[in-house]
């Protein structure tokens, strides 16, 4: 019986072989496509070619990963025309949904950040932060005076017309910002009555204000938040419609790369003037010093790498020209010192120019006075120790060439009254004197005639 059963076993096992072999194996579980990150961006400081770049690498940096967003955390008093422009177009260009947002809590979206805010495809504002006040102030002069409104059918009724203000590249410049940011708020849907009165008045509004006035489009405390009231929200870009799902994705923080970061250094307003300052000194002191090389060659990369930074930042040209005349007074006074004209004229062309080399509305573009008052009170203090030096020279006898031998004494070679020789520093020299004068005896060197020395007995 038990070799019977072992044999239907074996015939039973026999007969399912070829089944299992035809069944397929059972295939590893595959592991899930990790979302993709939303990449986060911070604009911070004055908003510059440096910003641009970092801005424009990122949104590529996006758009080559696949994002399903870019988050810009914006924190700035303003920038440079030409720079926010820059990147509004690259947002408006951008087939990745972009959201600015006004953060951290105290932050602020101001002048320029305000156009950058409007140009993206969501807002959204910390709490206990604002946007507004982007009113254009002209380079190297005064802001531009609040021009008279553009009425509306509406208004030509109902106000007075209003005295024209400012002149007419002024009213361009405002007129053309007004434009510009109406455009913005009337392609993503947002209030325009504000984005007139952020330029015209200088209008600023809180975090709240601006969701009340449909300026931004809702507030945010921290990322989290941030995505998830942004979950679900369809905006349009350059590729078409888009349904963000962004809700407890994860983010990749992008940070500026060291050519970002490099041109962020020089470009700071106080990184490039001391640059351009110590390009000049240091070619100065290779002029006077030629050979040294050393001074030369730190001051000629200081100067380029400053005129660099000079181009792309509002700059005052007087101001530029007046720092440049300074030093060329200072190098002056070196050269031939004035007992301090030179100087005092270098050091305060220096200091106007250093003043008004950028304009002192813009805080983000304005070198600190601190700096400009020690650079000042050191060239004061330096050229106060030549001119010490100078008038300290002048008290001291003469201690080499012809007019040394004055006041020396000289001993006669032979008896004479008029004309005679006299040895003086083992040399032997023609002497006058109205006295009668013996061999041997000492004599003192009154005067200097061409190569005739008058002498008076001792």
């Amino acid at each position: 019986m038990k070799r019977m059963g072992h044999a239907l076993l074996l015939a039973g096992a026999l007969a399912l072989a070829p089944a299992l072999r035809s069944t397929p194996a059972a295939q590893p579980a595959t592991a899930p496509t990790p979302p993709a990150a939303v990449l986060l961006l911070d604009i911070r400081g004055g908003i510059g070619p440096a910003t641009h770049e970092y801005v424009q690498r990122g949104l590529a940096r996006a758009a080559a990963e696949h994002a399903p967003a870019v988050v810009l955390r914006i924190d700035t008093p303003g920038g440079l025309d030409a720079a926010t422009r820059d990147i509004n177009r690259d947002i408006l260009a951008s087939s990745v949904p972009v959201i600015g947002w006004v953060a951290p809590e105290g932050a602020r979206a101001a002048s320029a950040g305000t156009y950058i805010l409007y140009a993206c495809h969501l807002a959204a504002m910390a709490p206990a932060t604002s946007v507004g006040a982007a009113t254009p102030v002209a380079i190297g002069g005064a802001s531009p005076p609040s021009a008279p409104p553009t009425p509306g059918p509406s208004d030509a009724k109902d106000k007075p017309p209003q005295p024209d203000t400012g002149n007419t590249m002024e009213r361009k410049a405002t007129n053309d910002a007004i434009a510009y940011l109406r455009a913005l708020a009337e392609l993503r849907g947002r209030d325009v009555a504000f984005a007139e009165a952020a330029v015209r008045d200088a209008a600023t509004l809180s975090a709240d204000q601006a969701v009340a006035k449909h300026a931004v489009d809702f507030i945010a405390r921290d990322i989290t938040a941030l995505l998830r009231s942004a979950d679900g929200r369809t905006v349009r870009t350059r590729g078409g419609n888009v349904t963000l799902r962004v809700a407890g994705a994860p983010v990749t923080p992008v940070v500026p790369d060291w050519r970002n970061r490099l041109l962020a250094a020089i470009t700071e307003p106080t990184v490039a003037y001391l640059l351009l300052l110590v390009g000049l000194y240091g070619l100065m002191f290779e002029g006077f010093n030629p050979g040294v090389l050393f001074p030369g060659v730190i001051g000629g990369i200081c100067l380029l790498l400053a005129l660099y930074a000079l181009q792309v930042l509002p700059v005052n040209y007087a101001g530029l020209a007046l720092i440049v005349l300074g030093v060329g007074l200072m190098a002056g006074e070196f050269a031939m010192p004035s007992f301090g004209s030179l100087g005092i004229g270098g050091v305060a062309a220096l200091v106007v120019g250093s003043l008004i080399l950028f304009d002192p509305r813009s805080p983000e573009f304005e070198v600190p006075r601190q700096l400009i008052l020690g650079i000042a009170l050191a060239s004061a203090a330096g050229f106060m120790g030549l001119v010490w030096l100078a008038m300290r020279a002048r008290k001291r006898p003469v201690v080499s060439g012809i007019d040394e031998l004055l006041g020396q004494v000289a001993v006669a070679l032979a008896d004479f009254q008029g004309r005679g020789t006299v040895r003086i520093r083992g040399e032997i020299w023609q002497a006058e004197s109205a006295a009668p004068i013996r061999r041997g005896q000492s004599v003192r060197v009154q005067a200097l005639d061409g190569l005739v020395l008058t002498v008076v007995p001792l």
